[in-house]
């Protein structure tokens, strides 16, 4: 929904985020940047900064419209199409199931993941995307920052439509989505040779404070919302700290015979992530009854000393490089970053080249601590994808947030030319991926 437009056209379904609307700071989701009229553009641009890579999403509502439903042939013949002219640029294509878009009639009837005939239309749907294109498609992700449905957050990106928002509620989505992602995984795993991997949303967390509750706290909220993931992924259970709370606060996560075996069915090919900031966290605003989940709704601090862009997000390379080697040491997994990057608030005269210094410098430090992570602390990592090199929309529909080393001429409320403008760092992003990040 970041890229694509086209929100009512080839025979796709509506989205929960079809319907959203425009408000004083961010855009409606009908177009995008619209690529679903012209990626070859844009692949272009890829191909000339020397990419070898490419993340994208398969809209589940653009092949399959109610969700459970048909197919879309249409749908389908669209990513058809991007498959074959990425690997005709020399670009590999990772795809990822789902980034928050969920088809608008299982959002509506079911009220999204909490209900499993959701989590099960979901794995049909995964699985017929890979008995499409595995062959050409040999990296693949489920669900993009699996994390944040084990934080308030699910009940935004999950097609929650109505109800309490009950911890009980927030376990059953995570416990079906991760159940979704097992099924998904072993089925790639039976029936091809491509890789799939769980993917996080990472934030460097430290304590306040050198105060024990501080530290402690740091250790419980990165043990349910980063290392139960990962437990999951690499050994096929959740940890017994989460499983203690669920039985101790009486949470009902639909649990039901068979889910065990689900969850160990297979072990994950690398561990994907995102990282772009570091925090602190501060157990004093922390109540006793609060879930180790949800610490950070009342406990983020940022941390002052760090430097930061407009929206506060601090700049912390070594956090980047303190993740990936804590990671592969309890893991084992090779690691692949796949989101990472800078949001600035920009503006193109027409004429002259954006001078964006401080994304040049963002990336250099954190491709340059993951150097660090590899040649120092001997962590495998397979790739190092950016975020947004080319303008798309924020998360939460801000155009004006831009991540890219490509400008997109729009804004929130005008669409403009909608012309694509490389700025200052586009040229170091060349030479940095043609270098594989020799010249930096």
């Amino acid at each position: 929904m970041q890229t694509e437009g086209g929100w009512n056209e080839g025979g796709k379904g509506l989205s929960v985020y079809d319907i959203r609307p425009a408000t004083e700071t961010t855009m409606d989701w009908h177009v995008a940047i619209d690529n679903f009229h012209d990626f070859e553009t844009d692949f272009d641009w890829m191909k000339a900064m020397n990419m070898n890579m490419y993340r994208f999403q398969i809209s589940w509502s653009r092949v399959c419209p109610d969700g459970d439903g048909d197919f879309n042939e249409e749908g389908i013949e669209f990513y058809s199409q991007m498959i074959d002219s990425l690997l005709a640029r020399g670009i590999e294509p990772m795809i990822c199931l789902y980034h928050f878009d969920m088809p608008l009639a299982l959002a509506e009837k079911y009220n999204g993941f909490i209900d499993r005939h959701v989590m099960a239309a979901f794995v049909r749907y995964g699985k017929e995307m890979m008995q499409r294109f595995s062959n050409r498609v040999k990296w693949w992700l489920v669900f993009n920052e699996h994390n944040l449905y084990f934080t308030d957050e699910a009940f935004n990106i999950s097609g929650y439509q109505k109800g309490e928002r009950t911890i009980s509620e927030l376990y059953t989505i995570f416990h079906h989505t991760m159940l979704a992602h097992k099924q998904i995984s072993a089925f790639l795993h039976e029936t091809s040779d491509a890789k799939i991997g769980g993917m996080l949303a990472y934030t460097a967390v430290y304590p306040a404070s050198n105060s024990p509750k501080d530290n402690l706290a740091v250790t419980r909220f990165n043990e349910f919302v980063f290392n139960n993931l990962n437990e999951a992924y690499t050994n096929g259970h959740y940890l017994e700290s989460v499983l203690a709370f669920v039985k101790t606060q009486e949470i009902d996560m639909d649990w039901q015979t068979g889910d065990d075996i689900i969850l160990a069915r297979t072990t994950e090919d690398f561990i994907a992530f995102s990282y772009y900031r570091s925090c602190l966290l501060d157990a004093s605003r922390i109540t006793e009854e609060a879930a180790p989940n949800s610490y950070m709704n009342k406990g983020f601090k940022a941390d002052e000393n760090l430097p930061a862009n407009e929206w506060g997000w601090s700049i912390d390379p070594d956090g980047f490089r303190n993740i990936m080697t804590t990671i592969y040491n309890r893991y084992k997994l090779p690691l692949f970053p796949v989101e990472n990057g800078l949001g600035q608030r920009e503006v193109w005269d027409g004429q002259h080249e954006i001078q964006d210094d401080l994304r040049i410098s963002y990336h250099r430090q954190h491709i340059l601590a993951m150097k660090d992570a590899m040649n120092d602390d001997g962590i495998k990592v397979l790739g190092y994808l950016g975020w947004g090199l080319i303008d798309i929309p924020s998360s939460q529909g801000d155009m004006e947030k831009r991540y890219g080393a490509i400008y997109v001429n729009r804004g929130n409320h005008e669409l403009r030319d909608m012309k694509r403008v490389p700025k200052k760092s586009s040229h170091w992003f060349k030479k940095v991926f043609q270098s594989n990040g020799e010249v930096l």
